[in-house]
């Protein structure tokens, strides 16, 4: 297989699951408008600008990160309901589960939920980033069930040079025991306004990039609603009363990031909201005032 099928915003979305549930992979050109493009870009540019380069192997020493993506803008919507990213994502995780409750047997239907959002920036010098598989976050087991679809939109143009996603079609029917190879990966290769969607048991990573120019592009995770509490704690909970807790406890009600990596505010561990007083702020996002 030479790379992904490439398909236009108003392909048939039937068609688009068929090749994403075979190659676990599809590049959607025009996913979005340049106006979009734009505005969102205004919207990040002032956090990206003061955001520090990472500070370890696997996140980029060449590559800036900034989170919290729909507390910075309201310009997502139609980019997280485009019709074929989020109808896929629908068609390929909410699928009826069967039960039996007492003597009846229903069919249950989870709901699907925002997670990981990011704009990531690779700059002149960094290397490939490890292939990796995203949904490991939920320890899956693979060959398996979908748990995440996710979503890279290029906010620059992306090469085989300046770092274009890299993929390895068909990885999501491997079993845990294989390991990637880079030979085996093939660069996302995509101008600026379109859209990389793969599924969660996918390998991939950061290309390298050897241009003079960064290459800049916004992820976005939809996953299965089920995977998170039962009881929404956040919300049941005060912080104030979260507050009055041993650390033990406001880790077990929900400030805590569980490896390799989930549950994280900022990229670092949630805890950090409890630490830091009564105010929590989003790095590059103004404090809303009451009025009156």
């Amino acid at each position: 297989m030479a790379g992904l099928i490439r398909v236009q915003p108003d392909a048939d979305l039937d068609e688009v699951v068929e090749i994403l549930e075979r190659d676990g992979g599809v590049i959607v050109e025009n996913f979005t408008d340049a106006a979009t493009l734009a505005a969102l870009m205004d919207d990040f540019t002032p956090a990206l600008d003061a955001c520090a380069y990472g500070e370890d192997w696997y996140n980029g020493k060449r590559t800036r990160r900034v989170s919290s993506l729909f507390a910075r803008t309201t310009h997502l919507t139609p980019v997280v309901t485009q019709r074929l990213y989020l109808g896929a994502a629908r068609a390929i995780m909410q699928k009826p589960v069967p039960m039996w409750i007492g003597k009846s047997r229903v069919e249950m239907t989870p709901t699907i939920q925002i997670s990981g959002t990011q704009l990531i920036q690779i700059h002149n010098g960094q290397g490939k980033q490890p292939l990796h598989r995203d949904d490991a976050l939920h320890l899956r087991r693979h060959p398996g069930p979908t748990s995440r679809v996710q979503l890279m939109v290029a906010m620059s143009d992306f090469t085989a040079e300046n770092g274009g996603t890299l993929v390895i079609p068909g990885s999501h029917f491997w079993d845990d025991e294989r390991a990637p190879e880079a030979a085996e990966a093939y660069p996302t290769v995509m101008p600026a306004g379109s859209g990389l969607i793969w599924l969660g048991g996918v390998y991939h990573g950061g290309g390298r990039n050897t241009t003079d120019a960064p290459r800049t592009g916004m992820t976005l995770a939809l996953d299965l609603g089920n995977l998170r509490q039962e009881e929404n704690q956040y919300l049941a909970v005060p912080k104030e009363s979260v507050l009055a807790y041993p650390e033990e406890v406001r880790r077990l009600l929900g400030y805590d990031r569980c490896p390799p990596g989930l549950g994280w505010y900022e990229m670092e561990d949630p805890y950090v909201v409890l630490e830091d007083g009564d105010t929590v702020q989003v790095p590059g996002v103004a404090t809303p005032v009451a009025a009156g």
